[in-house]
């Protein structure tokens, strides 16, 4: 008959990359203390990888040798997993929309959530709690430019929405609009002026 860690190890491989591997799915191979003591061994050999506590993910075998899965589909499954929304964070979005040339150093996501510090390999990311109105429509351009004028506040919200704007459609401009119930004042007021006079 084949280990506990050996039949883990089935069940890990015969899911797609990224799949959160958690303590109460494999129940029905074993008693939860073991299950436990089985992960934990199966990630200290390198053949799962500890995301954060009771959350394991297979590593995915390339050419280069194992490493870890792709964040982006491994924050999309732990969003689902946990119920909660997890979206790039501000500072990350205004790189990416060219109102900044940092770079973030660090891996921070935003997240419904509590803060919780995931490991990818060697490669950590943060997950910080945010306000409701930071996380308005996730994964949308709407929010990515929502969640950059957070990070850069108050003071550049009108030369940063002179620049987002004409890059915007029509429909990511309706869908910013509609977000405007949720912003705070101080970016919603200078929107309006700008969809209206624009």
């Amino acid at each position: 008959m084949k280990s506990l860690p050996e039949r883990i190890m089935e069940h890990a491989e015969a899911t797609p990359e990224a799949t959160p591997i958690c303590p109460p799915a494999l129940l029905h191979l074993g008693r939860r203390g073991a299950v436990n003591q089985a992960l934990s061994r199966l990630a200290r050999s390198g053949r799962l990888m500890r995301i954060c506590q009771g959350v394991y993910m297979r590593p995915i075998q390339t050419r280069f040798g194992r490493c870890a899965p792709s964040v982006h589909k491994s924050l999309q499954a732990l969003s689902e997993l946990w119920g909660e929304t997890i979206v790039p964070s501000g500072g990350g979005a205004a790189n990416w929309l060219g109102l900044t040339t940092q770079n973030p150093i660090r891996s921070v996501y935003l997240t419904s959530g509590r803060n919780r510090r995931l490991y990818f390999g060697k490669h950590p990311v943060d997950l910080r709690h945010a306000p409701r109105w930071q996380l308005a429509a996730p994964h949308r351009k709407a929010g990515v430019v929502i969640r950059a004028l957070a990070w850069l506040g108050p003071e550049e919200v009108e030369d940063s929405f002179d620049a987002v704007l004409p890059q915007l459609s029509e429909r990511e401009l309706d869908e910013l609009a509609a977000a405007r119930a949720v912003m705070p004042r101080w970016m919603a007021e200078p929107l309006s002026d700008r969809l209206t006079n624009g």
